[in-house]
């Protein structure tokens, strides 16, 4: 990814032949359901009366079985070809989005998000690697426009939820459904067989993976990073004290600056600083983010300005480490990228209940100071495994 590659890159981003568009469209919404869920978290709470880690189970549930999940995408889409695997993904999305917004107690809820989970592991980790077989302009462009997806999906997601779930807590599940379904359509039509691999995978292909420190590093890293992300990301809203409304515009700012950042800013910064150096200060930053939310929990307005301002170093970050085990790793890209997955979003999954059980144990404050203790450690791991990131 250096400047002449992207130099190219951005000339042929937008020039993409239509099935990129629609495996992006879909992205796009698949991603939303990680930020849609955030404005309605204290109205489902109220509405089921719930505790609030009770309520933070709707975000373990669907990292969990997304993380676990990542193990069998390579050996489904190995065997049933990346299309129906795609197809398939969505599918589940569709169902159990609209069976969460069916539902009548909290543990429907959780379960139904953990189908979505499965869905989403089936569409994500295959989308990326479709996208690049597809799109013209080399990885670096095709890593962007996913990126920009990525970006897209989490900054809406809020705002749609926000503004459906001002109607109704069960509305952005509604939403998800009919938007995946026209998704669905879209990849149908548009985009052409794709050749399945000449060797079928196996489920464990991802572990065989972690035995390359690179990529166990930077999966450990994310995993600890995730403590922070979400800390931010799940746990701040019921701190906020918000209705659905100011919710949704409080994570939509924090989305914009995500997305903005994880596709013009991230490979400006990397080019200049390195990728290793980039991953080391943006973490940096985001723990420090973490300890001012952790010392002024009683204020809203700098609570409100740290969520939006994270959201850039996040950005940056994000798509940092995402090229970083796109390139480290010594396996296929789509092994190497459930390997990562699998440990980040298992890893992942407990942060959002515990900061919750943590905050009824001990206090509002004490899940930022787990966030960013996470983060401290996830330098430390990132420090520890500086050798095997030479290539980097």
């Amino acid at each position: 990814m250096h400047g002449h590659a992207h130099g190219e890159a951005e000339v042929n981003l937008l020039k993409q032949p239509k099935a990129v568009w629609a495996v992006a469209f879909a992205c796009v919404v698949a991603f939303m359901g990680l930020g849609l869920v955030d404005p309605i978290l204290p109205a489902i709470r109220d509405k089921l009366h719930a505790t609030p880690s009770q309520v933070e189970l709707l975000f373990t549930s669907y990292q969990l079985i997304t993380g676990l999940a990542m193990l069998i995408t390579g050996a489904v889409s190995s065997r049933i070809g990346p299309k129906r695997t795609l197809l398939s993904g969505l599918f589940l999305i569709v169902l159990f989005s609209a069976l969460a917004g069916a539902s009548g107690s909290i543990s429907g809820i959780v379960w139904s998000r953990a189908g979505w989970g499965l869905g989403n592991a089936l569409f994500i980790a295959t989308a990326l690697a479709v996208i690049v077989s597809v799109a013209s302009g080399g990885t670096a462009g095709a890593v962007i426009l996913y990126e920009a997806a990525l970006g897209l999906g989490i900054s809406v997601g809020p705002l749609l939820g926000g503004e459906l779930g001002s109607i109704s807590w069960r509305g952005p599940f509604y939403g998800v459904a009919v938007l995946m379904a026209i998704g669905f359509i879209a990849i149908l039509a548009m985009l052409p067989p794709l050749e399945k691999p000449e060797h079928t995978s196996s489920v464990l292909d991802p572990i065989r993976a972690l035995r390359h420190r690179a990529l166990l590093t930077m999966g450990l890293t994310a995993l600890l990073y995730n403590f922070g992300f979400f800390t931010l990301l799940a746990y701040t809203p019921f701190v906020l004290n918000m209705d659905a409304h100011g919710l949704g515009y409080v994570f939509f700012g924090w989305g914009v600056l995500l997305a903005i950042t994880s596709v013009f800013v991230a490979p400006h910064v990397q080019q200049r600083m390195g990728t290793v150096p980039t991953m080391f200060t943006m973490l940096t930053l985001i723990a420090l983010d973490l300890l001012v939310m952790a010392t002024h929990t009683g204020s809203r307005g700098i609570l409100v300005a740290m969520v939006i301002v994270a959201g850039a170093f996040l950005g940056i970050n994000n798509t940092v480490i995402t090229t970083a085990v796109m390139e480290a790793a010594p396996v296929e890209r789509p092994v190497a990228s459930a390997a990562y997955s699998f440990v980040r979003f298992v890893g992942g999954a407990i942060a959002p209940w515990l900061a919750g059980k943590v905050a009824e144990w001990f206090g509002p404050s004490i899940p930022f100071y787990m966030g960013f203790a996470g983060v401290v450690l996830s330098l430390v791991v990132l420090a520890s495994g500086r050798r095997f990131l030479k290539s980097l």
